[in-house]
């Protein structure tokens, strides 16, 4: 494994704050990584899931260590991508751990399902990835996760979660398509300057 670390000493530093605010400018897709297996699961909401390779199929996905499903990761080496519709915000907001509901808890109200890992699997996501654990950088408060994609299950379903500025946002490629439609100009009207 190649590997680059290096100690970055700078005169100040970036508020945490200010980066928060920073990052929200960032679309992300919503996704629910779960882990465990059985009655020992857990899951938690996250933006930071990202293609590594396609050959061979692999992705990453950054975890804080205080959350529960770290220990599962960790422990079982497998790990659940669910990427969410934008008609789970329901599913979302429970795994944020906000609601206070921990463990086998969240995983109430929806259907479940598993696959070549065991790890819980929504039904009704817009795809899943199952993954097992391939490597994990531990870094400051969260891990970089590297995931070997063991199987795969899309749905049919467009229209997508994702988070900005603090706020679930709804994506519908149709109706997000249609909607870009009526505002455009048509190309053709453009004038170009060289």
């Amino acid at each position: 494994m190649n590997s680059i670390v290096r100690d970055v000493s700078i005169d100040r530093e970036a508020s945490s704050g200010d980066f928060r605010n920073a990052m929200r400018q960032l679309t992300g897709g919503v996704s629910v990584i779960t882990a465990g297996i059985g009655w020992d699961i857990s899951g938690m909401t996250v933006t930071s899931v990202s293609s590594l390779s396609i050959d061979p199929p692999a992705l990453i996905v950054s975890i804080n260590r205080e959350a529960s499903s770290w220990p599962l990761v960790k422990r079982y080496g497998f790990f659940g991508v669910n990427i969410l519709t934008s008609d789970q915000i329901d599913i979302a907001e429970r795994f944020t751990g906000k609601s206070g509901l921990k463990g086998a808890e969240r995983f109430a109200g929806a259907h479940w399902t598993t696959r070549v890992s065991g790890v819980p699997l929504l039904t009704d996501a817009l795809a899943v990835i199952d993954c097992g654990v391939e490597d994990m950088v531990e870094r400051h408060s969260h891990a970089i996760v590297i995931g070997r994609v063991l199987d795969v299950a899309v749905s049919a379903r467009i229209a997508a979660l994702a988070y900005w500025q603090g706020s679930y946002v709804a994506i519908d490629q149709d109706e997000d398509a249609a909607r870009l439609a009526d505002v455009s100009v048509p190309a053709r009207h453009v004038a170009r300057k060289f």
